[in-house]
């Protein structure tokens, strides 16, 4: 049967954070607007990342929408950093209570855009055949939602089971007498072999670069808790959006060289003891510009981690020497470490010895090193940043594909458009503070409702069409790289830079100026009229 065609003011592609106050946002503004999504429920992230262990790092009382006081009080959370049931009810919480769901597609992939230079609109193409025509098509994809599913040669001939973290099925897995493989350690990988080393009969942790690491404290929360963090709101709402990292916490008074190593040690103790990001993203500046500063902070945070491994063979393998600390992704932990002292887990290095393939039974390493797995769990990560874009063919107005740009340099304007994709909006893409750099739902709220601002100021304007010029994009490139180069983090090789995918083009993937100067700065372009962008 054949699907008619649909056309609409505006497409949102993703019912995740971003997509959903999107779809909020656009629909206030009386515009047509529909949203589909892979999944068959909202969430984005929290949707498909349902693996053992997976929960918050940020702080549940800021991972949250700030723009109804009504909606945050609403919402009651158990504990400071809940688990992924608890916030996929949040996610349906919200979209129940703003009444989203009836404009939103389920179960619907997005395989084509292309820009139709005549009609000034978009014609978007599913995996069912359905045709879409829409005036302006917004990316709420997600930072992190382009899995690496297909790593390792022969993995379709693996007769047990393989899951890949972000593609978790929704039925719970009993591993009490299975032999599992747990490949990838970074913050997925933790959260998973935490939890269900326990239940393991024969647990493999396969590790090829080691993290460091972060301890969780995550109270269960009263009645008094819960009252607390709400009368707090407003708060919330008018300091979170102007911090470094969107977070309620802000670098330390002073400076690391005007202060005392006594003082120093104390300030990394009481931060380190509150078991949260704040070590990372609310410390000592310096640690991401001077080495000096950095290798002092590296070193505490190794002596934490050697206290609590003891094993020199553990600390060799999970111990990083060879970047600092804050330069990759920073996971919070609960027990993880200790984990290892189980008898029925084992590590095994792949760093100097890597997997060379999946067989029937398990997997083999290059030196022909064998394991006999019934399981094998894939941690590997994602294509983060514009993998969830170049997934879909997207042609611009010269039939250009963005994959085939972005397959030799990854740019955006602000990380809110692309210059040669008209109409086309982005968040969580590339060049705007991102995951693991800030608080998503700071940013990703902020992102949102810069882009409906726009699209309001375009259409008031009795226009059609609006797209980042190319000499603007490159001045916020330029911006961009220049802040990125001054840190310790382009110095490294994480997924940060795109180093997790073969031929990945090298670039910072999220900007790192702060939270609250990208804010600035995205606001004084709307108020200059747009100031960058090409009207018409």
């Amino acid at each position: 049967m054949k699907v008619a065609e649909l056309k609409l003011d505006a497409l949102v592609i993703g019912a995740g954070v971003a997509g959903l106050y999107q779809l909020y946002l656009l629909r206030k503004q009386g515009l047509n607007v529909k949203v589909v999504d892979a999944g068959s429920g909202v969430g984005g992230t929290w949707y498909w990342n349902r693996y053992p262990g997976a929960r918050f790092d940020s702080a549940c009382y800021i991972y949250q929408y700030l723009f109804d006081e009504e909606l945050y009080k609403g919402w009651s959370w158990s504990e400071k950093f809940p688990g992924q049931p608890e916030i996929e009810k949040w996610m349906n919480y919200v979209a129940d209570k703003l009444d989203l769901k009836k404009d939103i597609q389920f179960s619907t992939v997005v395989k084509s855009a292309e820009w139709d230079q005549q009609r000034s609109s978009w014609r978007v193409s599913t995996d069912s055949g359905q045709k879409i025509e829409c005036q302006y098509l917004v990316s709420c994809t997600g930072m992190l939602s382009a899995p690496l599913e297909n790593v390792f040669p022969g993995q379709d001939k693996f007769e047990g089971d393989i899951f890949h973290t972000a593609r978790w099925p929704k039925e719970s897995i009993d591993f009490s007498n299975r032999r599992v493989g747990v490949i990838g350690n970074g913050a997925t990988g933790i959260q998973v072999i935490q939890t269900i080393a326990p239940d393991c009969k024969q647990l493999k942790v396969f590790v090829r670069t080691p993290q460091y690491v972060n301890a969780m404290n995550n109270p269960k929360y009263s009645e008094k808790d819960v009252e607390e963090y709400k009368d707090k709101f407003h708060w919330f709402q008018e300091n979170l959006p102007k911090t470094f990292s969107g977070f309620e916490f802000e670098w330390q008074d002073g400076s690391w060289a005007d202060s005392t190593p006594e003082k120093r040690r104390e300030v990394l103790e009481r931060i380190w003891e509150n078991g949260s990001l704040e070590l990372w993203l609310s410390s000592y500046k310096e640690m991401f510009f001077e080495q000096e500063v950095n290798d002092e902070i590296s070193n505490f945070v190794r002596e934490k981690m050697e206290e609590r491994l003891k094993d020199p063979r553990l600390c060799e393998i999970l111990i990083p020497k060879d970047y600092g600390f804050g330069t990759h992704r920073v996971p919070l932990e609960n027990g993880y470490l200790e984990k290892f002292h189980l008898p029925h887990v084992e590590l095994v290095s792949v760093k100097d010895n890597p997997i060379s393939e999946i067989t029937s039974s398990g997997i083999r390493l290059v030196n022909g090193e064998s394991y006999e797995l019934d399981t094998i769990i894939l941690a590997t990560g994602f294509d983060a940043g514009s993998g969830a874009l170049t997934r879909i063919d997207i042609k611009g107005k010269s039939g250009q594909l963005l994959k085939d740009e972005w397959n030799k340099e990854i740019k955006t304007m602000m990380g809110l458009q692309i210059s040669g994709y008209p109409n086309l909006f982005t968040t969580g893409a590339p060049l705007a503070p991102s995951a693991a750099l800030c608080n998503m739902t700071t940013c990703l709220q902020q992102q949102a409702e810069w882009i409906s601002d726009c699209i309001k100021y375009v259409n008031q304007q009795g226009k059609k069409v609006i797209e980042a010029s190319e000499s603007a994009q490159e001045a916020w490139v330029s911006h961009h790289d220049e802040v990125a180069e001054q840190t310790l983090v382009t110095k490294t090789s994480s997924w940060y830079m795109g180093s997790n995918v073969d031929g990945k083009p090298r670039r910072l993937l999220s900007y790192i100026g702060g939270v609250g100067n990208y804010r600035e700065k995205c606001l004084d372009v709307a108020k200059e009229e747009y100031s960058g962008f090409n009207i018409s």
